[in-house]
């Protein structure tokens, strides 16, 4: 596991029981419409630690409102932020996020412990790409080359 080496992005491959999100949830939706900004921000982290993607979009969408609502919380939202993109694959977002909070705060251990885990994830998921592409591009010239020799020997 990635977080092995990276203890202060533990919260990057911990999901949350769904017991304990339970909790968070009847707290959210038992403030109806005058939801509290902290528990807001409570239940958009547990969503964003779900092992579920719509609850992890969910949460970075509690989140990006609290961001633009609420300018006094965006420093403790730039984490969550970059974490919930992290974990739905958006890694420009992530870097985005987390690169605005190391920005701020150059010695954020979380936020250097993620930038590691965004940038492995990056080139990880780029040699696969390159991989696939080189792969296709394999089939491709094997099948224009007998396409190729098919049409010389009609000649």
């Amino acid at each position: 596991m990635p977080s092995d080496n990276l203890p202060y992005a533990a919260d990057a491959e911990s999901p949350l029981k769904e017991a304990e999100l339970a909790v968070l949830r009847r707290q959210y939706e038992g403030e109806g419409q005058f939801v509290g900004v902290q528990t807001k921000f409570n239940y958009a982290w547990g969503l964003i630690k779900s092992d579920k993607r719509v609850e992890q979009q969910l949460g970075v969408k509690l989140l990006t409102d609290i961001f633009r609502d609420h300018p006094e919380r965006r420093r403790e939202c730039l984490y969550y932020l970059a974490l919930g993109n992290y974990r739905l694959g958006n890694y420009a977002e992530a870097r985005k996020y987390n690169e605005a909070l190391l920005n701020h705060e150059p010695q954020n251990l979380q936020s250097q412990s993620l930038r590691t885990l965004i940038d492995d994830k990056v080139a990880r998921e780029g040699l696969l790409g390159v991989a696939i592409i080189s792969g296709v591009a394999l089939a491709a010239g094997v099948v224009g080359s007998a396409l190729w020799r098919g049409m010389a020997k009609r000649r």
